[in-house]
């Protein structure tokens, strides 16, 4: 093996090195060598920062200015990191590894930090500044978000340790209390018949009939059933594989990451087979707005939905609710819980703690040893 040689740097330029795993500075001035070690690891994120304390050596030798002593070359290392530099650069980690959407919160949350804390280093900010911090959120926003809001900095903060970049971790035990869920309220039976009369009579809004049945009828999420396509139904429409959802655009898995079959009643059946024509593929959404687009849930709710529940006086929920209706009647007529778990895609506990909103039979004790 020969020996390898680092090629030498034209004369009033500054040569970035890595040496043992460190990252230093090399250049001439004056007949002089000079060497100056930046103690930094030798990644890519900290040749950035080497490259711009370079330039700066550069200029000061071309305009005869150069600090012979290198006190001022000397650079910061990565602990001083600001925290908003800190959030920047998880996201850039983060952004081939979750959805677009999700990197939303990602920058809702890097503005909040910003507004919040400045160009404050990432190892200044201690617990009391996290808990200040997650107060301050909790002017703005539910008590569920800011939680979900500081678990990203928690994981921010783990990940900037591995990095080096951060000491500690202040968020770790930051806790924010979350008050219980009010349970659903689920629609009457009598309500869940004038929603359907409301759909099918509309003289707009009746296009989205078969899509409000189905959500009823099925207590599938809404994302699911705005995803549903023809492949995912058997071909007679007895039945579909919920395997997917979509949201505004986005398509993914399903919220479990669990595939279920859904058989569907007669009545269900024939409201999806009179919604199939011959022209139907494969890849074709089963619901669509009226132009054969994807349906917008936020467009549906605040357009047809609050619409045809205000023209019925009918206590306005959201179309979500229509999950918590089928669940809760479902569970009110006798069926078995762990048979309702698996057409909806929850867990037993989770079914009975959040979506058994009107259910009327409750369990007994029974009498096991009568004498």
């Amino acid at each position: 093996m020969g020996i390898k040689f680092v090629p030498k740097a034209p004369k009033g330029t500054v040569a970035i090195q890595g040496f043992k795993g460190r990252l230093r500075l090399r250049w001439s001035y004056q007949g002089k060598r000079y060497c100056l070690y930046v103690e930094l690891p030798d990644t890519p994120i900290n040749r950035k920062a080497a490259e711009i304390k370079a330039r700066q050596i550069e200029l000061d030798i071309i305009s005869g200015n150069l600090d012979k002593t290198l006190v001022k070359y000397k650079l910061q290392k990565e602990s001083s990191i600001t925290l908003a530099l800190l959030f920047s650069k998880f996201t850039e980690y983060k952004a081939k590894k979750v959805y677009s959407r999700t990197l939303d919160k990602y920058k809702g949350l890097a503005k909040h930090i910003q507004s919040f804390f400045g160009n404050k280093s990432a190892n200044l900010v201690k617990e009391k500044d996290a808990e200040n911090f997650a107060e301050w959120l909790g002017e703005a926003l539910t008590p569920s978000t800011v939680k979900e809001r500081v678990g990203l900095l928690k994981a921010c903060y783990d990940w900037g340790l591995k990095q080096k970049l951060v000491t500690e971790n202040p968020w770790e035990d930051i806790t924010v209390r979350i008050p219980p869920k009010q349970r659903p309220n689920p629609f009457s039976r009598k309500e869940v018949a004038a929603i359907l009369n409301g759909f099918r009579n509309h003289p707009k809004y009746n296009y989205y009939a078969d899509y409000v049945e189905f959500l009823l009828g099925t207590g599938c999420r809404i994302s699911e059933a705005i995803g549903l396509r023809w492949k995912q139904c058997k071909p007679d429409c007895t039945g579909c594989w919920i395997s997917e959802t979509l949201t505004r655009g986005i398509r993914k898995e399903t919220k479990t990451g669990r595939d279920r079959y859904l058989p569907l009643t007669p009545h269900l059946t024939q409201v999806l087979l009179n919604r199939k024509d011959d022209s139907a593929q494969a890849e074709d959404l089963v619901f669509t707005t009226p132009q054969g687009n994807p349906i917008d849930d936020h467009n549906f709710r605040n357009r047809a939905w609050k619409k045809i529940l205000n023209q019925l006086n009918i206590e306005y929920r959201k179309p979500y609710a229509c999950r918590a209706t089928f669940v809760s009647h479902a569970l009110d007529a006798g069926m078995n819980p762990v048979d309702v778990a698996e057409l909806t895609g929850h867990n037993v506990r989770t079914l009975y703690e959040h979506y058994a909103g009107s259910i009327q039979s409750r369990p007994k004790l029974p009498e096991l040893y009568k004498t």
